[in-house]
């Protein structure tokens, strides 16, 4: 045990600048994950008031050549001061005119103020079946521009190639579009009801008739069973 003493009294400086190299490393180490906690939870906080605005083309349930334009925010923050550019990715009359049908739209012409947290606008585009081989050679690029609620702003480019549709089936009908036929041909058959286009086949019976059905039963003789 003295021994022991006596090699740290002899090394004590030494021992001393080792544990404080420890020390030193220790909390270098701490201070580096205290900093990468803080950048995570920053880039978790960022993410979850981030915006981000997509511009795809959606076919119609009605009918699958029917294709609607639709901006969604699918970020979960608010986007703002929304604008669109639109470029023509192949050079042809059909891709201008598609391109010009998608100005007609106020959105696209002037932009939206505004997108919340799953919010979409959605308007009818084209009939793919109108001119359908230079149709699904077209391709145009949408440019979107948006800010979040901070006033960070966005900048995401998609393309929209009808090229995608070629091809496309559906096998049977949506059902909410099978629920929807449903409702409006209950909703007229209660139209013509009301109305008196239609009466409902109803057998009635009067209270006379009940009783003379009543007593034919009771007058009915009872079988008396097989006979033996």
């Amino acid at each position: 045990m003295s021994e022991l003493f006596e090699f740290l009294n002899k090394n004590a400086g030494a021992l001393s600048a080792l544990f404080s190299g420890v020390v030193t490393g220790a909390t270098v180490v701490y201070a580096w994950l205290t900093w990468k906690l803080v950048t995570e939870t920053r880039q978790l906080r960022q993410a979850q008031t981030e915006p981000r605005v997509q511009v795809i083309y959606r076919p119609r349930d009605e009918w699958m050549a029917l294709t609607d334009i639709v901006v969604r925010n699918i970020g979960l923050g608010p986007a703002y001061d929304i604008s669109f550019d639109v470029h023509q990715q192949t050079e042809s009359d059909t891709t201008a005119r598609l391109a010009a049908e998608l100005l007609e739209l106020g959105c696209f012409r002037t932009g939206l103020s505004y997108l919340g947290p799953g919010q979409e606008f959605f308007s009818y585009w084209t009939n793919v079946t109108e001119g359908y081989e230079e149709k699904i050679q077209a391709t145009l690029k949408i440019h979107c521009q948006y800010k979040s609620a901070g006033g960070v702003p966005y900048v995401h480019e998609y393309l929209l190639n009808l090229s995608e549709l070629k091809g496309l089936t559906r096998i049977g009908e949506p059902p909410l579009l099978k629920i929807a036929k449903q409702i409006e041909k209950i909703q007229n058959h209660l139209y013509a009801l009301v109305n008196g286009m239609r009466k409902l086949k109803v057998d009635v019976f009067s209270e006379a008739e009940r009783d003379a059905e009543a007593a034919a039963c009771r007058d009915k003789p009872k079988s008396d069973g097989p006979a033996s």
